[in-house]
């Protein structure tokens, strides 16, 4: 059954808005644990404006379930938290300084001897790598030369063609990218603009689905329904 890690950024957002520590993020790490997640996700930015790097070093002391860390290892600021804290997972991520969202995968065939070069960094400290890329079969097969774990599939223009009522044509291109992904022995994970109603879809079509990483969506539903409401419902999603 596909896994899902919460991203928890959006606490650290509201956290950090009023200073102090309200919500407790370690305690709110702990309950979404409990509440029934498989992981809990953090993209600490260089601005630190929601998770701090402090953050990282307490969230790992106390979780019990899979620990995933995304980012942009051009910073070394960041490889040297990583590679300090040791997660389960470090997820590659090709973001600008001051970029608002991740919005585009790595390019991996231009890339591609940066990532053999800081991907080996990682997997030497015995941990796992994820990069996340476009569903695009060539940045796919592209990525397997890499040396990678994993490919996460960057899911946004999935979830706009969902909302628009062609899941067919939303889903057709990960399918294929996830086709790919199987054939090459890539572990498989997906993120950006899952949401509670096009995550069942997507789950379905892809069974072989390791994790999906989802924290905006679920967040604002836990608004209105709870959080441990919410992160049951979303595991649902994932239970065919």
């Amino acid at each position: 059954m596909t896994k899902l890690s919460v991203n928890i950024n959006k606490l650290a957002t509201l956290r950090n808005s009023r200073g102090g520590n309200n919500p407790n993020l370690v305690k709110s790490a702990l309950d979404i644990e409990q509440f029934g997640a498989d992981g809990i996700t953090v993209h600490p930015r260089p601005d630190e404006r929601h998770i701090r790097y402090a953050d990282v070093y307490d969230l790992k002391k106390v979780l019990n379930t899979e620990f995933n860390i995304e980012g942009n290892p051009t910073e070394q600021k960041f490889v040297d938290l990583v590679l300090a804290s040791k997660p389960a997972q470090v997820t590659l991520v090709p973001d600008a300084l001051g970029q608002l969202t991740s919005n585009h995968g790595w390019n991996t065939i231009e890339h591609q001897a940066y990532l053999k070069t800081i991907i080996a960094v990682f997997k030497n400290a015995g941990i796992r790598v994820s990069i996340f890329v476009d569903a695009d079969v060539s940045m796919v097969e592209a990525a397997a030369t890499t040396g990678t774990d994993r490919i996460e599939l960057y899911t946004e223009s999935y979830a706009v063609e969902f909302a628009n009522g062609q899941k067919e044509k939303a889903i057709a291109p990960f399918k294929e990218a996830a086709e790919a992904a199987k054939s090459l022995g890539l572990g498989l994970n997906a993120g950006h603009d899952l949401d509670r109603f096009n995550l069942g879809y997507f789950s379905k079509e892809i069974p072989w689905l390791n994790e999906v990483s989802i924290g905006h969506a679920l967040i604002c539903d836990a608004i209105y329904l709870g959080l441990e409401n919410t992160v049951q419902l979303y595991k649902r999603q994932l239970t065919h």
